[in-house]
């Protein structure tokens, strides 16, 4: 009986055809979800497991699920030259979950099987979600491995933390499946085969903060976190270290992505401050609350009986972006500033902008007219980018992650 592992080679202008890996941990069984998001988006997928990814996962699951025969082995239609010629037609290789050996055999280009022999003949994107114990990825092994990977130009994700086989927990979890779908897909959007901000470390902020009148009251604002958690996703599939700030967002975490959450602004203020400490870029999309109450009851405000409502003093909040700017953490730091402008009696909401922009002394600042509440938890966004240095970058409607690889773009132009 045939297989054919090479039918359907996609011609130009035909569906992104991705390779999906899977190697032998307990978190195999993830990848089904993986393949049912390629597949239901259009993407058509090969599935190639390890023999050890087949003792979790059967093959007839894969091929119902993908589509196509699945196979292990480099000798199934071995006129067609499989071990080869999958490598080279696909857009896009995937491994979820990459165990240990993998990443190891990766490395050091050994190909015993038909995923190595396939990660060796590759010439588009390559993406390694790696899955393992914590003492695993920990070991000085799988660093150098990963290390080595990453210099070649191979995206490899963080993992995530959280529960991992029996009863332990610790950093190595395979990030939600989902969350990896996106990170190939804007790898995908972009093209690009090697990930032009790795060995960059960058700070996004996201979301807006709260200050508590009381235990059940608070002063904020409308701000999603969709838009921060898109720079925050971009930058992870450029390769970036991404260290993502996050006020009151309900999202899921990017992958390969340090979440950090917050509440106030002076949490948030703490937290970006201390990972600025380590960063080539800091993109502030928060929305921090300008002001907060002088003083907060501890037990809910009541009605008065005479209908009067209670006065509220407030204070200033610290200035979080024109911190960062002006006492800048290391030399060559690249700060983005976000300006959310309706227009008014002083100004258009470019002049807003350009006044912030020099008020802030960031490098960057992202332009918003959020006239009628536009932007605030849509899909879609459009921005004017203006630079300290005079330049102007209008980016059209389209989704957040258009916008924010158009703001890395810009990053990366005036890194050193």
């Amino acid at each position: 009986m045939t297989t054919d592992l090479t039918a359907g080679t996609p011609t130009p202008g035909s569906r992104p055809h991705v390779i999906l890996g899977v190697s032998g941990g307990i978190a195999a069984y993830k990848a089904c979800e993986l393949l049912r998001r390629f597949t239901e988006s259009g993407h058509d997928v090969t599935v190639v497991p390890t023999a050890a990814a087949l003792r979790f996962v059967g093959a007839d699951t894969f091929a119902a699920l993908s589509g196509r025969p699945v196979s292990a082995e480099v000798w199934h239609d071995v006129h067609q030259v499989p071990h080869v010629r999958i490598g080279q037609s696909a857009d896009l290789v995937v491994v979820a979950p990459a165990t240990a050996d993998l990443l190891a055999k990766a490395a050091h280009g050994l190909a015993d099987d038909l995923l190595t022999t396939t990660l060796l003949t590759a010439r588009c994107p390559v993406v390694f979600a790696p899955a393992m114990h914590t003492e695993m990825w920990e070991h000085a092994a799988t660093a150098a491995n990963v290390a080595t990977l990453r210099e070649r130009g191979a995206l490899v994700i963080e993992p995530a933390e959280g529960r991992l086989t029996g009863a332990d927990s610790g950093k190595g979890r395979l990030p939600d499946p989902e969350e990896i779908f996106e990170i190939c897909r804007e790898v995908l959007s972009r093209g690009v085969a090697t990930p032009d901000l790795s060995g960059k470390s960058v700070v996004v902020s996201a979301g807006g903060t709260r200050e508590y009148l009381d235990p059940v009251r608070f002063l904020g604002n409308r701000s999603s976190g969709l838009q921060g958690y898109a720079l925050a996703r971009a930058a992870a599939a450029r390769g970036a270290e991404v260290t993502l700030v996050a006020a009151n967002v309900t999202l899921p975490d990017p992958a390969g992505v340090k979440v950090l959450r917050v509440e106030t602004t002076a949490q948030l203020r703490d937290a970006v401050v201390s990972a600025a400490a380590g960063a080539d870029a800091v993109v502030m999309a928060a929305a921090p609350a300008d002001f907060r109450p002088v003083s907060h009851s501890d037990t809910k405000i009541k009605k008065a009986d005479d209908g009067s409502a209670p006065a509220i003093e407030l204070a200033q909040n610290p200035d979080i972006l024109a911190e960062i700017s002006h006492d800048r953490a290391r030399g060559g730091q690249v700060i983005v500033g976000f300006a959310a402008e309706t227009g008014d009696a002083t100004g258009t909401v470019l002049e807003l902008g350009r006044a912030k922009l020099a008020r802030k002394g960031c490098d960057l600042i992202v332009v918003n007219d959020v006239s009628g509440g536009a932007v605030f938890g849509a899909a879609d966004n459009q921005a004017v980018i203006l630079g300290a240095d005079g330049a102007v970058t209008d980016v059209p409607l389209g989704s957040k992650g258009a916008l924010a690889h158009a703001i890395w773009d810009q990053v990366l132009a005036r890194m050193p």
